[in-house]
């Protein structure tokens, strides 16, 4: 049987290679490539050079409908592998761990409204706290920013005068309320405490 197993090896055709021994890169059995030519086992060994290691070690090869954020976090612990720290980039240019795409921030949804007023902050039935202010180009009158004083509200608001007309105060609001209007439940309590008193009856 030996004999005959070294007779077959000498009468494959010269085109096809030996086989190669097993490699993650490369298929298992020969038989599904085409031949290659000089030019094309070269060009073939630089391919493996262009291989996305943050994308195998992160395991994405493994789970391709897997979560951003694991991904992120993998290929920032690939990075410390192969740079030796923190993550950083000690050649000083751009690696290819640098252009790892990470999740986007959710950005909360903004409201401006325009309303001709003398005032600059209007009353909308919210307690706010003013954070900033900062001179704005093109205009003489500066942008305000204040914050929600509600201990687990993140709404935000800007006030500026319009530059091409002053009397018209420009609100924007970044985010929604997640609690109710003070004033309104202030105007809402002795109601409440009515219907109370009456539902006892």
């Amino acid at each position: 049987m030996e004999g005959n197993h070294g007779a077959a090896q000498q009468t494959l055709p010269a085109e096809i290679p030996p086989f190669p021994s097993p490699s993650p890169f490369q298929p298992s059995s020969p038989m599904l490539l085409p031949p290659l030519t000089q030019d094309q086992s070269n060009d073939q060994a630089t391919n493996y050079l262009d291989i996305d290691w943050v994308y195998l070690l992160s395991g994405g090869a493994l789970n391709p409908g897997g979560d951003q954020q694991t991904v992120a976090s993998a290929s920032s612990a690939a990075a410390n592998v192969v740079y030796g720290g923190s993550g950083g980039n000690r050649g000083g240019g751009k690696s290819k761990m640098g252009r790892v795409s990470r999740a986007k921030k959710t950005v909360p949804p903004r409201f401006a409204f325009h309303t001709k007023s003398a005032d600059d902050v209007l009353d909308d039935g919210y307690r706010w706290r003013k954070y900033g202010q900062k001179a704005v180009k093109n205009s003489i009158h500066p942008r305000s920013y204040y914050r929600c004083t509600y201990h687990t509200c993140n709404v935000k608001k800007q006030i500026q005068r319009l530059s091409r007309d002053t009397s018209i105060v420009v609100t924007t609001y970044e985010g929604i309320h997640n609690h109710p209007s003070e004033k309104l439940m202030e105007a809402l309590t002795p109601l409440l405490k009515q219907l109370q008193f009456l539902a006892r009856f």
